[in-house]
């Protein structure tokens, strides 16, 4: 199983690694089949699973919901727990209250916070007591009012001497990584350089120690104009689109179910077809 010392391992033998998001058994088990090394729970389910505009309202209670699910279809990947907002900005008692349901209940082996400030003091408090933080610095969702929007960070000196300066001071506090989102690729260079600990970007450049895309972006699920850091490297939704038309048309038509879909008087499928069924939709 990936650990928190190969992340750290990975980037002294200069070994680039990916990170993608997860959300759900399925997914999880699927990722973790293919060798990610890094899978995030991250509260970007709040937009991409239950359709909010943004993350802010998402909850504890949905990410430790959606974290035990992934857990339960990851054997080796290390997983990472985001903790949603205002699961630990009202004090560092429940920033570690918040953490260790992540660990304890959800299955998670760190968590990932946004920001420096104050969080570096709570990645401090947490690291201290046994708990792998990962920071979040540059564009930070759970801010994005108070940037105006997601725009990119770190354009000026002082905001890039900014994002620097915590970055040093996270490291410092004991992150094990740390996700670059959404700054100029010079300083995503510049900070990896600086730091000890691996770097991970998301339109932050290829200078990074790892990447991270949300799967569904990375699939083809989203929607829409993909955002430009973004590879699709699938197209799912079409695929879906047509696989759900193809088969209600079978429907319609009659097509579906065919002989070979159907179970004898006695409730069981032909012997060389007979399988256990697992579930249906209800």
């Amino acid at each position: 199983m990936t650990t928190v010392l190969d992340v750290q391992r990975f980037k002294d033998e200069g070994r680039r690694f990916a990170v993608l998001t997860a959300y759900d058994y399925l997914s999880a088990k699927i990722l973790d089949e293919a060798g990610l090394p890094v899978l995030l729970v991250g509260d970007s389910l709040g937009m991409v699973m239950l359709g909010y505009p943004t993350t802010l309202p998402v909850t504890l209670d949905d990410m430790l919901h959606h974290a035990k699910a992934v857990a339960r279809g990851s054997r080796q990947a290390l997983l990472v727990g985001d903790m949603p907002f205002m699961s630990y900005h009202a004090s560092t008692e429940q920033a570690i209250i918040s953490a260790g349901r992540f660990l304890q209940e959800a299955g998670m082996h760190a968590v990932k916070l946004e920001g420096g400030g104050p969080v570096i003091e709570i990645t401090r408090r947490l690291t201290e007591l046994g708990i792998p933080v990962m920071g979040h610095l540059g564009l930070t969702p759970q801010s994005v009012h108070a940037m105006g929007g997601f725009k990119v960070q770190g354009k000026t000196d002082a905001q890039a001497a900014r994002i620097l300066a915590d970055a040093r001071a996270l490291e410092q506090a004991g992150a094990f990584s740390l996700v670059l989102e959404g700054v100029p690729s010079k300083l995503a260079v510049d900070v990896t350089k600086a730091l000890r600990i691996p770097t991970i970007g998301i339109g932050a450049g290829p200078g990074t120690d790892g990447q991270v895309l949300v799967l569904h972006d990375m699939l083809g699920l989203t929607t829409g104009k993909a955002p430009k850091f973004v590879k699709r490297y699938a197209n799912l939704a079409e695929e879906i689109t047509r696989a759900a038309k193809s088969y209600a048309e079978d429907v319609r038509n009659g097509t579906f179910p065919g002989p070979e879909h159907e179970y004898s008087a006695n409730g069981s499928a032909p012997a060389k077809d007979r399988e256990e069924v697992r579930y249906g939709p209800g």
